[in-house]
């Protein structure tokens, strides 16, 4: 890239960068220092700022870069991710939003703990959050690096690095300093300028086909060097049985995963009542809707445009799409046009990044103290006592620490594609639990731990043991070998074990079900009585 494209992003970069640290003085200033403040944002947002912040929360750099990469890539297939994106928020707005505010506080796991043993399902509930926000936060590092490492040349590998650890010292910032509120308001301006620039592009794209949909896809499979199955279902997971039970296992982890997501539960505690909830899903599905229906035009773009070859030479999981289609767009390299267009889309995208970053952060700090910290204080009435909110606050320098250290590792994997995995994980561990304990009377504590611990092992394992980690060029570890399962997404294996094993632990439990509580949370969650 010219030094112009350096310049320009670079400013751009430094000022929403910013603009959210301003953001984060201010709230801090205003912060009352409670829990309620710090977790839920005093609970004062309206149902149309919540709806921003969540779709800001959720259209991730996986989003913005990852499935646009993959559909420039692998063309329908590559569809996949925008349809099970965005499919899954029926799931959450038909079964989970009004439910989840009425029965929960801050996290999952106050949900689960209104009619069990409050200490195993918090430190069950608290270790499958920070699992499954750890994961999604290694995606954004990813993203953040091949971003950087595209604007300036692609070739510094040391650049990267210091993007990843500087894009986790400012989430810890964020959350230490602002808290939800600081958060909220981040993934507002993040939301209205990632869909301001996402229908930018989308009007070029169209545009320079003259507003033919057809021409462009026609386009799109003949520079694929793969003709029309560019364009049919099977060139990335029609290979044999085992891609296509790996497409079956994305697409349920993808649908059922939005459900469990630490980060997305919390958003809904940021609102006065339940229908305030439910509402905020009913904006954030517009928005979100709307965006993943323009990743399509944009990947088919970036595949018609610039061609799956450069896209790979420029990136080999394909996050670099977006940026490159921005700068062909504006005139090519060199052009003023090309220059400003390629710096307004890479701020957008380091801004989606900071944004999501600092949603899941403060969703995992929570769970560590509001979940694991609590409880254990508990235990141990002699251990020195902190407050929730100081526990929180180191929390989020250690969640940093380990993203930015996985970040690292994982920084040539599409970032698209390890969100999937994140998705997994909380469809087999947080789902089951939740549904359970939602809608089964007879369920139990011994059920509700096994739930957790049944979904979350085998879905680390599976990860772990998958070609994912070792034994395929584009693993983790592409020298060693010790894969044993061959799927990539364990999601099919899985979110069924999670709730088989939720099913076996309650039949098996010698503590009688609480009917009384079971009645108490059933009236709680159908009509908000009660609710905090």
């Amino acid at each position: 890239m010219t030094d112009d494209h350096q310049t320009l992003a670079l400013l751009l970069f430094s000022a929403f960068i910013a603009v959210t640290l301003a953001i984060t003085t201010w709230v801090s200033r205003k912060r009352r220092g409670s829990a309620e403040e710090f977790y839920a944002g005093g609970r004062l947002f309206s149902p149309m700022e919540n709806g921003f912040a969540i779709a800001g929360d959720y259209m991730s750099a996986a989003s913005f870069l990852g499935i646009s990469g993959l559909i420039a890539l692998f063309g329908y297939d590559g569809m996949l991710y925008s349809v099970g994106f965005l499919v899954a928020w029926l799931v959450v707005l038909l079964l989970v939003a009004e439910l989840v505010r009425n029965c929960g506080r801050f996290t999952l796991a106050d949900v689960v703990a209104a009619r069990m043993a409050e200490r195993p399902v918090r430190i069950a509930a608290g270790t499958s959050s920070v699992t499954v926000s750890v994961l999604y936060l290694v995606a954004q590092m990813v993203g953040a690096g091949s971003l950087v490492a595209l604007l300036l040349g692609g070739t510094s590998e040391a650049a990267r690095s210091w993007t990843v650890i500087g894009v986790g010292a400012l989430m810890v910032i964020y959350v230490s300093l602002g808290g939800m509120r600081a958060t909220t308001w981040i993934q507002i301006v993040k939301a209205v300028l990632l869909m301001a620039g996402t229908i930018a592009l989308t009007v070029l794209v169209l545009l320079r086909f003259h507003g033919d949909f057809n021409q462009l896809l026609a386009t799109a499979a003949e520079r694929s060097g793969h003709g029309r199955e560019f364009l049919a279902p099977g060139l990335r997971y029609g290979g044999g049985w085992t891609a296509r039970l790996d497409f079956i296992s994305l697409g349920l982890a993808l649908v059922l995963g939005t459900a469990g997501l630490p980060h997305i539960l919390s958003r809904f505690y940021t609102v006065p009542t339940a229908r305030a909830a439910r509402r905020s899903v009913v904006w954030s599905i517009g928005l979100i809707g709307g965006f993943y229906l323009m990743t399509i035009v944009l990947g088919f773009g970036a595949a018609a445009i610039i061609g799956p070859d450069a896209v790979r030479s420029s990136n080999a999981a394909g996050n670099t799409a977006v940026p490159l289609l921005a700068l062909d767009l504006g005139g090519g390299a060199g052009s003023t046009g090309g220059t400003v267009l390629f710096a307004v889309v890479a701020a957008v995208a380091f801004a989606t990044i900071l944004a999501v970053v600092a949603g899941i952060t403060l969703a995992s700090s929570a769970s560590v103290a509001h979940d694991l910290y609590a409880s254990l204080r508990r235990r141990n009435a002699h251990a020195k006592q902190y407050s929730e909110v100081t526990v929180a606050r180191l929390a989020a320098v250690g969640i940093g620490a380990a993203a930015i250290g996985l970040g690292l590792l994982a920084r040539d994997l599409n970032v698209a594609f390890l969100v999937g995995l994140a998705f997994a994980v909380a469809a087999s561990a947080n789902l089951p639990v939740l549904f359970y304990s939602l809608f089964w009377r007879n369920f139990t504590t011994r059920g509700a731990v096994w739930a957790v611990y049944g979904g979350l092992v085998p879905a680390v394992l599976l990860v772990v043991l998958s070609p994912v980690v070792s034994g395929s060029p584009d693993a983790l570890f592409p020298g060693v070998d010790f894969h044993v399962f061959p799927l990539q997404n364990p999601g099919v294996v899985s979110i069924p074990l999670g709730f088989l094993a939720g099913w076996i632990g309650t039949v098996t439990s010698t503590e009688p079900p609480d009917a009384a509580k079971h009645a108490e949370t059933e009236v709680r969650a159908l009509t908000g009585a009660g609710a905090v």
